[in-house]
């Protein structure tokens, strides 16, 4: 789980209910079913028509990965690569057959028997590519829900204000009525705001986070491929991939070699 949208969503939520019961009087008229059923109802509903069920019927798993701890480890695929590198500079590549099965990442796994099976190095581009492409496709149809649901839920928003204003020239005669109207017809516009911002719009960001480690990681995968393809040296190959680090992640690659290499001594 990942602490910091679970904490940034529960903190959202307790700072706006804590702002309306300061002022408990008036707290009961942020309630107000009718508000609700057009603000929540109508972005619903509109997501349901601008959108395949089939990708909505995903939305529990995409919001599972908002959720979920960061899984993003470069260091540890740059270790793994430059040891690859290493076997096949001295085995062959064919000796890397062995190392698949205890492969856990199916991206990595596909590109290391592309190249075992001596596929054409621009073939392998190709297909770890589209590969590539087809996974930001998948992660921005989830992003594009939640940007659709951050713009529809304060147009719903207005729309029940305006319904609001409506109902309150009804009653011009009364002042009085006129208040509460008031009061009521601006509720909707407070719950469009509050879907958009303290969900939708924060979501949609993790998401596009998540997707573009995932894309950064799998374009070092294809780039250390291809190196140990070619048959680099590999402190070239650690060199290489070592670029799509910024300079704390790359001190934090040496620590990362050294304590696999005492697991691995520890082991033996």
């Amino acid at each position: 789980m990942d602490l910091g949208t679970l904490l940034g969503f529960v903190l959202g939520w307790v700072v706006v209910i804590w702002a309306i019961l300061l002022e408990p009087r008036s707290a009961g008229i942020f309630i107000h079913i009718p508000s609700m059923l057009i603000t929540f109802g109508g972005t619903v509903f509109s997501t349901v028509m601008n959108f395949p069920l089939k990708d909505l019927a995903k939305l529990p798993k995409i919001v599972a990965i908002a959720l979920k701890e960061d899984s993003y480890n470069p260091q540890e695929v740059i270790s793994s690569l430059v040891h690859l590198a290493d076997k096949a500079r001295r085995e062959g590549l064919l000796a890397l057959e062995d190392d698949l099965q205890n492969e856990n990442d199916e991206f990595l796994k596909k590109g290391i028997q592309l190249v075992v099976d001596g596929t054409d190095p621009d073939l392998v581009r190709s297909i770890l590519e589209i590969e590539i492409s087809y996974l930001e496709e998948r992660h921005q149809m989830g992003q594009n829900i939640f940007k659709f649901v951050a713009n529809m839920a304060p147009a719903f928003g207005m729309l029940g204000t305006l319904i609001g204003l409506i109902q309150m020239l009804t009653t011009i005669d009364n002042p009085d009525a006129i208040a509460a109207a008031m009061g009521v017809a601006l509720i909707t516009t407070f719950y469009g705001s509050l879907l958009a911002n303290v969900v939708a719009t924060p979501l949609a960001g993790k998401l596009a986070i998540r997707s573009r480690n995932e894309v950064l990681l799998k374009e070092l995968m294809v780039e250390g491929i291809l190196s140990l393809q070619a048959g680099e040296n590999p402190r070239i190959v650690e060199e290489k991939l070592k670029s799509f680090l910024s300079p704390q992640s790359r001190n934090g690659l040496q620590e990362f070699r050294r304590d696999r290499e005492q697991v691995m001594r520890s082991a033996s």
